[in-house]
């Protein structure tokens, strides 16, 4: 029986991710592991947490003791690695937590893996053969795009903040524990979801919130920076299946072709809202425009070819619809 660690449960991503494998995948073990900082929340979890097969650990992934003992007694033979520091803005002035929870939290569960699975480089222990460790990690490490190209994983590394530093430098602890210990590792570049569970400082949650409350709605700069947007559903279908289909060493990015700058993305909203919930006036009235942030990337984009031709995955959900559900999502959420 697959007995996995999930960390960074509680999240955004991670809870959705963790409410989907627990329906597909009854007959495995799901343990979750959270420090429950701002970003994450234990209420993410309320769905699955009476599951038979469902068992939460609040603490830390640097702290190498509690996630031997993890390992140990859960029999964990699989890791889904999700648990990062995330804000940009926060890696600006305050970097030195990126580099503790992101690299040394990631060599950390790496190294426990490795010493738990493997007797040696390349070999095995018995019962560990399958045992597989994927890494979620970020379009971000690529750096910015002009107005065209795409990231393909073949793209160099450019990460222009603390944060993308951060979460560059574990793709390479990832990669170096594949090509020197021979172990089972699978990495996925995402680009930036959306959906259910995000955390209210986050832009589409942002906008939202500040349009309900009649306050301004701020948008960075002259709002002309791009994203390539995809619903975190259809990002957590990504992650099982590169977990279940993927190639050992290889990595697979992960994106919905849904390219908008953050003016298109205020907009919509508005125009959403106008309609589900009107007012006198439109909500459009509310936005503004605020300092950009530093070294703020321009535009990333990414080619998800390889793990749609190979894996057979793709995203089911385009902008119109995604927006449209986690708008509502929201509109319950803010009445509560």
């Amino acid at each position: 029986m697959k007995s996995i660690l999930i960390t960074g449960g509680a999240g955004f991503i991670g809870s959705n991710l963790v409410e989907l494998l627990i329906e597909k995948h009854p007959t495995y073990k799901f343990v979750v592991l959270d420090l429950l900082t701002y970003a994450g929340d234990i209420h993410n979890l309320k769905k699955v947490q009476n599951a038979k097969n469902f068992t939460f650990v609040n603490g830390n992934i640097c702290d190498r003791s509690l996630v031997e003992r993890i390992f140990q007694h859960y029999y964990i033979n699989n890791v889904i690695h999700l648990a990062a520091e995330s804000h940009v803005d926060n890696s600006i002035t305050d970097p030195g937590v990126f580099i503790e929870t992101n690299v040394k939290g990631t060599f950390t569960l790496l190294d426990v893996a490795y010493k738990y699975w493997m007797d040696k480089p390349f070999q095995l222990k018995n019962g560990f053969e399958e045992s597989r460790f994927l890494h979620v990690s970020t379009d971000e490490v690529y750096g910015t795009l002009g107005k065209t190209g795409l990231f393909t994983e073949q793209t160099p590394y450019a990460p222009n903040s603390p944060y993308s530093a951060s979460k560059a430098s574990s793709d390479f602890i990832v990669r170096s524990y594949h090509h020197t210990y021979g172990m089972n590792t699978i990495i996925t570049n995402c680009s930036n979801n959306y959906g259910p569970k995000q955390h209210d400082e986050k832009l589409i949650p942002t906008v939202i919130r500040k349009a309900l409350a009649g306050e301004q709605i701020p948008i960075y700069g002259d709002g002309s920076n791009v994203r390539d947007w995809l619903y975190v559903k259809d990002h957590c279908n990504g992650i099982d299946v590169a977990f279940h289909k993927g190639v050992s060493g290889q990595v697979y990015n992960i994106g919905g072709k849904n390219e908008q700058n953050n003016n298109d993305i205020a907009a919509k909203i508005c125009e959403l809202l106008d309609k589900i919930q009107p007012k006198e006036g439109s909500y459009k009235n509310q936005i503004t425009y605020v300092t950009d942030r530093a070294g703020h990337d321009f535009r990333y984009a990414i080619d998800a070819s390889k793990i749609e031709n190979e894996l057979g995955w793709e995203a089911q959900e385009d902008f119109d619809s995604g927006i449209e559900k986690t708008v509502k999502w929201y509109l319950e959420k803010y009445k509560e």
